[in-house]
């Protein structure tokens, strides 16, 4: 295989979670640096866990990602169908195929059978494992003479096809991020491959499809790698050329310790406690609760970890707890990871059609594509120079395998939102403008010259495109209060007079910036004042708080009737 060809293969159970989007775009990237081909191909054999409209979420996450497939379902291509369930005349005939090899048998053991033996095993403290130790005693075509086999066949006995996995070989095995390893045969077991209602499971029907579409390389999440010595076997008992492998790495849970806040300690404690109980129904909630949110309140302690350390001393309660939250903070990122501390593990919005429960996504909590895209590259892998902003182009360009880490990539839900901040920053005013009228802000009221010139000025603030509204809110409304804080700072009793003389100047001053600045300036030091002393008050007057960008924009910006009255009103409300 000389041309690179690579795929990425999810199964439509349920939407895209950030893993799979890193996945599709280290295929997407090693495709393209190499001058390659990225195929999507939808593997929807798995019927009891098919959910409805997960494959068109997929294949919308990936286009708002902006990784585009060569081929797809969608899209077409030389080696269509691109969906396993319409594949199966292709898997049929492999099936024959693979059954004439010495690698294959067909297994009529009922699930009820396989229980009853796996529970003689249990008793006798050991674990069964339907292997080349086992499989001579079991119901299939090696322990059955070919009469008894024929008979089983004739009356329609449901059966499997398994793999016979070969007796005490060792198995030397490559991959390009983890390098060389091996495995002997006998710590494997003959894996089932083509299910009793004639559809092969994932182990077959990938390395049918791999082949037949010319995959070159096969990049996938570690959890597949105890496998890769079964799919070498497959490869060889076909006759086939294997792909090469790159296992990824997880993406870890975020560290606690940045997302815990006196804002928030009670709805996450509330979601584990919830969590808890489930788990360990004998104790109470409301216990458990309080237990909990000791151990949250010294999360950004340096004794946090030594709190959740053994000790013979526990009771109960405390015990589980310990064990619950050492398992619960660490390990893979989740699902449940994003509800608890409010950030999302997924690319758009995902309406579960059975519940109707809607788990968030990345779009729809204002990212920029092009800044989540850069955020996941960056979980497992390092561009040249640790360079942090690249576009998807340029990390086509600089993309290698064999720079992506062998290490879990922690994620980080302060570094997401800081790849949104930069990006934000690279948007000019213009584009800014569409995004926002894209919102469901009303702005209609406001004139897009105007609004460019807000974005102008708060979007060095703003983490979101919504930031630069609601940061800016003072350009849209006149504030009604006034911070207290700020208020007792601002404001003495020579303030209101002083002011009051201001507005009288600023009746005939043209509005405009510069102008502006040097008339309040003028007005100051004719007064004998410092300029804090007619900028802070005149900065309350017109946003409520001692924020915001030059005091001199904003008057420019609202126009000269709209900063008279609020002064007028801030006059008012301090006598």
């Amino acid at each position: 295989m000389e041309k690179v060809r690579v795929r990425f293969a999810p199964s439509p159970t349920g939407p895209l979670h950030l893993g799979g989007v890193r996945t599709a775009l280290y295929d997407y990237l090693f495709a393209k640096n190499q001058g390659g081909e990225f195929v999507l191909r939808i593997e929807d054999t798995d019927t009891a866990r098919y959910v409805e409209g997960a494959e068109d979420y997929i294949e919308e996450a990936l286009e708002w990602c902006g990784i585009i497939p060569d081929e797809s379902p969608k899209k077409g291509g030389k080696f269509a169908p691109y969906r396993q369930s319409e594949r199966r005349d292709i898997y049929d005939r492999y099936t024959e195929q693979i059954l004439k090899t010495d690698y294959a048998y067909i297994a009529f053991d009922t699930p009820e059978e396989l229980d009853a033996i796996r529970a003689e095993f249990e008793a006798e403290g050991d674990v069964f494992s339907y292997d080349n130790k086992t499989r001579n005693r079991l119901r299939n075509s090696i322990a059955l003479s070919e009469e008894e086999v024929q008979k089983l066949l004739d009356e329609k006995t449901p059966y499997v096809v398994r793999f016979k996995m070969p007796v005490d070989r060792t198995l030397n095995l490559h991959d390009i991020i983890r390098g060389n390893s091996s495995v002997n045969t006998n710590t494997l077991d003959d894996k089932v491959l083509v299910k009793n209602d004639g559809m092969p499971t994932y182990h077959f029907a990938n390395i049918i499809d791999d082949h037949e579409m010319e995959i070159s390389h096969v990049i996938r999440g570690e959890e597949w790698l105890p496998s890769l010595g079964l799919h070498t076997l497959l490869y060889e008992a076909m006759g086939w050329e294997a792909p090469q492998f790159a296992h990824l790495s997880l993406i870890l849970k975020p560290d606690v310790s940045t997302l815990i806040n006196k804002d928030n300690i009670d709805s996450i404690t509330k979601s584990f406690a919830e969590e808890f109980v489930l788990k360990n129904s004998q104790f109470s909630f409301d216990e458990s609760a309080e237990l909990i949110k000791l151990f949250f309140a010294e999360v950004k302690s340096p004794r946090f970890k030594s709190m959740l350390g053994e000790n013979d001393k526990d009771n109960p309660l405390t015990a589980s707890v310990k064990q619950f939250l050492k398992k619960g903070l660490s390990g893979k990122l989740s699902k449940r990871d994003g509800d608890k501390f409010g950030f999302p593990v997924f690319p758009l919005d995902f309406k579960d059609p059975s519940t109707g429960v809607v788990s968030k996504g990345y779009r729809e909590n204002e990212y920029l594509p092009d800044a989540f895209i850069n955020m996941v590259a960056l979980l497992g892998w390092t561009p040249a120079d640790d360079k942090e902003i690249l576009s998807l182009e340029e990390m086509s360009k600089e993309f290698d395998l064999h720079k992506v880490h062998k290490a879990g990539a922690r994620f980080s839900k302060e570094k997401s939102e800081w790849f949104n901040h930069q990006y934000i920053q690279m948007k000019s005013d213009d584009e800014l403008l569409q995004i926002l009228k894209n919102t469901d802000l009303n702005l209609s009221g406001v004139a897009d010259e105007k609004l460019v010139k807000i974005i102008g000025l708060m979007k060095e603030r703003a983490t979101f495109p919504k930031d630069i509204y609601e940061n800016g809110k003072f350009f849209f409304e006149a504030p009604v209060s006034y911070d207290e804080k700020a208020s007792k700072k601002a404001w003495n009793e020579e303030t209101s007079a002083v002011l009051e003389e201001l507005v009288k100047n600023l009746a005939t001053t043209e509005f405009t910036s510069e102008i502006l600045k040097q008339a309040v300036h003028d007005f100051a030091e004719n007064k004998g004042l410092g300029m804090g002393k007619v900028m802070m008050p005149l900065r309350l007057s017109l946003v409520g708080e001692l924020k915001g960008p030059d005091v001199p924009d904003i008057m420019e910006l609202i126009g000269k009737e709209e900063s008279i009255s609020r002064i007028n009103n801030a006059i008012n409300n301090f006598k």
